[in-house]
């Protein structure tokens, strides 16, 4: 077997919903990234390229079900290369990342292109279709854009309740007080804020052409725990915690990464950012999502070889401020090397792209911070999580 590396990422801005990217089509933003990725190698033969492989939540619209080959060809890359496209929701992209690892590692691919793109702004409504014709009565819509929708009847009712109520549920389980939320969600948008102002994500971010959005749009530097404590909550009217302040945005966006073996090092002439140490995934009961990254990450740093006092850098996708507590408590990190340069919560969470986002950043981490070994992981709604362990070898 050989080793798996990620040399490169790269993603838009990530927009707000309905705000400045909503006019931008999930493929044309997928192409973007891909086509700017591409062109950071003027002397690789894109005939070399073996596959690329996106993630994607929706799939629903004009993603037409597989949007990496869409964005491939909309990218001009060679209709010769292969490309699929994976859904396992929010993890979508870094699911893309593991299936293209393993290739590596198998030594079916050499170059690999992955990455993920969401447009929750325009994801799609969506109806069943009638079992007889002409029926009489109104037909219902349902959104595309997040959560359960068309639910089967079987589902039991505690595992379909909305991922609001379902944080709530872990909070109650978990005793993660509003206060805590709150002043984690305000140091996600302060890191996100400083992040930017330091220029770390000069090179992971491409702005998408004939758009103004130049950073991601739904960073709040302004941010304190206590004008957060003063927000409504959302999915309890008595006894809840959870806030439009203290969860992830809904946002449009795209992200994309290059994995090689060794040799993909002379056919890009760079050398890799990090080796692929470890992955891990793991599943649980449909309302408690939020904790299902302790498990993914533990397996994937047993698989590495490691355990938790090894690694410098964590980058953990905040779906909701209180299950992200839930898994540093449960992990018991440092929460300084957690999302120094800013989480989800801030930076926004656009399904398919997050995946990529975190592997992207914590590899661009791992080489600024001069660490060793780092984590990245999310939780996905219906009771997964899935996570990958990252080698700096230059800090051995």
């Amino acid at each position: 077997m050989q080793e798996a590396y990620i040399y490169d990422s790269v993603r838009t801005p990530f927009g707000k919903l309905g705000g400045a990217l909503a006019g931008v089509r999930p493929d044309d933003m997928a192409a973007h990234v891909l086509k700017t990725l591409v062109e950071r190698y003027p002397n690789l033969d894109i005939e070399k390229i073996d596959e690329v492989s996106f993630g994607n939540a929706n799939g629903a619209g004009e993603e037409n079900r597989n949007v990496g080959r869409m964005a491939l060809l909309l990218a001009g890359l060679p209709v010769s290369i292969p490309a699929n496209t994976i859904n396992r929701l929010c993890g979508s992209s870094l699911d893309a990342a593991i299936s293209a690892s393993r290739q590596i590692n198998t030594n079916e691919a050499d170059l690999m292109l992955i990455g993920g793109t969401e447009s929750m702004s325009r994801a799609p409504w969506v109806t069943l279709k009638t079992e007889r014709p002409y029926p009489v009565g109104d037909m219902v819509m349902a959104s595309t854009t997040l959560g359960w929708r068309l639910v089967n009847k079987n589902m039991p009712k505690e595992w379909t309740v909305s991922l609001g109520e379902a944080t709530e549920q872990l909070v109650d389980k978990h005793k993660v007080s509003r206060e805590r939320q709150d002043e984690f969600a305000a140091r996600s948008h302060q890191l996100a804020a400083k992040a930017w102002a330091d220029g770390h994500y000069d090179d992971l971010v491409a702005p998408l052409a004939d758009t103004d959005l130049q950073q991601d749009q739904t960073i709040r530097a302004d941010s304190t725990a206590e004008t957060l404590a003063g927000l409504r909550t959302v999915f309890r009217k008595e006894n809840g915690t959870v806030t439009a302040g203290n969860a992830s945005p809904m946002n449009d966006g795209a992200s994309a990464a290059i994995l090689g073996s060794a040799k993909a090092a002379d056919l890009l002439g760079a050398q890799p950012l990090a080796r692929i140490a470890g992955r891990g995934a793991a599943a649980n009961e449909p309302q408690f999502f939020g904790e299902a990254p302790v498990e993914s990450a533990n397996i994937a740093l047993k698989r590495a070889g490691i355990s938790w006092e090894d690694v410098g850098a964590v980058e953990l996708n905040e779906a909701f401020a209180a299950q992200s507590l839930v898994c540093l408590d449960a992990w018991g990190v440092d929460h300084s090397i957690v999302n120094a340069w800013g989480g989800a919560i801030a930076l926004g969470h656009p399904l398919g792209a997050s995946g990529t986002r975190v592997l992207g950043t914590l590899a661009a981490r791992l080489k600024a911070e001069n660490q060793r070994w780092g984590v990245a992981s999310l939780c996905i709604g219906v009771g997964q999580g899935l996570a990958v362990v990252l080698e700096n070898e230059d800090a051995r």
